[in-house]
């Protein structure tokens, strides 16, 4: 079936008249309309709430959404993979019968290096094991050791069925001890380890600890060498989409389909959407104020704007505690998104050729450590690095509908520019980081100055002016181990009859759609007690 919502690529608009929503009678507002947000309107509607959802943008889906940066090419300018996104989500909204096609990345990760040797990292632990052993045949052993900590870590705490530890409220710091016994490797991973520390523990190729190290830092305002930061990596590694646990993979049409196909579930079961409607006001328990002036009640208001915008909508009828706990959470954004629209795909020099299997899955264009660090460093200044850690999807080779014929899309995902430049600023700059960017990735391609045909630059304020999220950050706030599991905003706030159900909830930032349905489930249940 076609979806209402991807027919008009989420502007939906308002279905009726500002004056005629503010004459209804709601149970809930849900204030956003990114994934998480329509989710949760789907759940609580499905239930019997009378659920109004409101979006400022034109166009619904957040961070999650699918528009056309250039003419004939359709892109997300935020989310690119599928890997996260909760099983039991996709079930229960029925993503398979609304058209949702998934096709995973088994080809993995591609790492070429600038003595001319790559290896790719295959899905396939058989075949890449073989590569393993050609680049670095003394690190068979560690290699094996250190997928095998990711996948005790997963089947620990997040088991498929209900015993998942993502679903509903966040566990306690006990239950999640009891669940790791006497695994230190496990702990050390999921709270203490550096990404540096992960991979010198298990791996002694410098060129192999070099391709894995880009996966402790993926949106993460900190370096490979920091504390906690190889909890990034598993937290990336534990999905279970489809039964294949840690798979990432395209989703047919681009991953704003994900919130276009919850958007119609959520108006299929009776809540009304509406979109370029900014709310001003949130008063808890009473319900919104529009910028307009009217005034909208329901006895219950869901956020899914980050915490900081959302503490902006609440004002004084913020708890102080509440308002402070948020402020601790670092929400400042390193990452740059270029969205490029190819003639042809990249040639890699150390794999030539511009239809290769590893353009079907992911590639980095790595850093050494010495270039991490510097890396890190520089946009701490306010200053560019000298080179850019670069991670590539190619949406174009598995779903040639994104872009016109004969063309490719190509997302770049690149870490660390400044949130802030010491001199100049993201308008005068652009084109520097553009430059910047495509000439890290050129270090191992013999094409890219003739590939490109255009390229779309968004750093961290882009970020924020485009899809609303503060400073640029894509998980609504920082996702390492100090701000994670019960230590993570929680869907219930200290403010009667007012939740969160966004990325800054349990269980933290990606397309992950759980944390939507744990708000509407926080929700039900606190009116069902009342």
């Amino acid at each position: 079936m076609g979806s209402p919502t991807a027919s008009v690529l989420g502007e939906i608009g308002l279905p009726v008249p500002v004056r005629e929503l503010a004459a209804k009678t709601w149970d809930v507002i849900v204030v956003g309309a990114g994934h998480n947000g329509l989710a949760c309107a789907t759940y609580l509607a499905r239930s019997g709430q009378r659920v109004l959802v409101i979006e400022s943008r034109k166009r619904v889906g957040g961070a999650c959404t699918i528009e056309e940066p250039f003419p004939g090419v359709k892109m997300s300018p935020c989310a690119y993979l599928a890997g996260l996104l909760h099983p039991r989500v996709v079930e229960e909204l029925e993503l398979a019968q609304r058209g949702f096609h998934w096709t995973p990345a088994v080809n993995g990760l591609f790492v070429p290096f600038l003595d001319g040797t790559s290896i790719q990292l295959w899905d396939d632990d058989a075949r890449c094991e073989t590569e393993v052993r050609a680049l670095a045949p003394n690190d068979v052993g560690g290699w094996k050791a250190m997928n095998d900590v990711i996948r005790r870590l997963r089947d620990a705490l997040r088991p498929a069925g209900d015993d998942d530890l993502w679903l509903n409220d966040a566990p306690t710091e006990e239950e999640i001890e009891q669940r790791l016994g006497s695994d230190d490797e496990a702990r050390g991973l999921l709270f203490d380890w550096s990404m540096a520390e992960l991979v010198e523990r298990y791996l002694s190729d410098e060129r192999l600890q070099m391709a894995y190290l880009g996966q402790g830092v993926i949106g993460t305002n900190a370096s490979p060498f920091d504390r906690g930061t190889a909890s990034i990596r598993f937290h990336h590694s534990s999905g279970r989409l489809a039964g294949m646990p840690g798979m990432w993979g395209y989703v047919k049409g681009g991953m704003g389909m994900v919130s276009f196909y919850f958007c119609d579930a959520a108006r299929e079961a009776g809540a009304t959407v509406v979109s370029g409607v900014s709310v001003a006001e949130i008063m808890p328990g009473e319900g919104v104020r529009l910028e307009g002036g009217e005034w909208i009640a329901a006895r219950t208001v869901v956020s899914n704007a980050d915490p900081v915008k959302t503490l902006a909508l609440l004002g004084k009828q913020a708890d102080a505690d509440w308002r402070k706990r948020i402020e601790q959470v670092p929400i400042e954004g390193c990452t740059v998104k270029l969205n490029v629209h190819l003639r042809e795909l990249p040639n890699f020099t150390a794999r030539p050729g511009t239809s290769e299997a590893h353009h079907y899955g992911q590639i980095n264009a790595p850093l050494t450590k010495d270039e991490w660090k510097a890396g890190f460093a520089a946009a701490r200044r306010g200053e560019l690095p000298e080179q850019l850690w670069c991670e590539l999807y190619f949406q174009s080779v598995h779903d040639a509908s994104v872009s016109p014929k004969g063309t490719h899309t190509m997302s770049v995902f690149a870490q660390y520019v400044p949130h802030t430049f010491a001199r100049g600023n993201w308008e005068t700059r652009r084109e520097e980081v553009r430059t910047l960017a495509l000439k890290s990735l050129g270090r191992f391609c013999s094409n890219i100055d003739t590939a490109v045909i255009d390229a779309q630059v968004l750093g961290p304020p882009d970020i924020e002016e485009k899809v609303g999220l503060t400073g640029g950050h894509i998980f609504q706030g920082e996702c390492l181990p100090a701000y994670m599991w019960h230590k993570r905003l929680t869907t219930r706030t200290p403010m009667q009859g007012f939740y969160l159900c966004g990325a800054c909830t349990h269980p933290g930032g990606s397309v992950i759609g759980v944390n939507g349905r744990n708000a509407a489930m926080a929700v039900l249940k606190d009116l069902h007690a009342i």
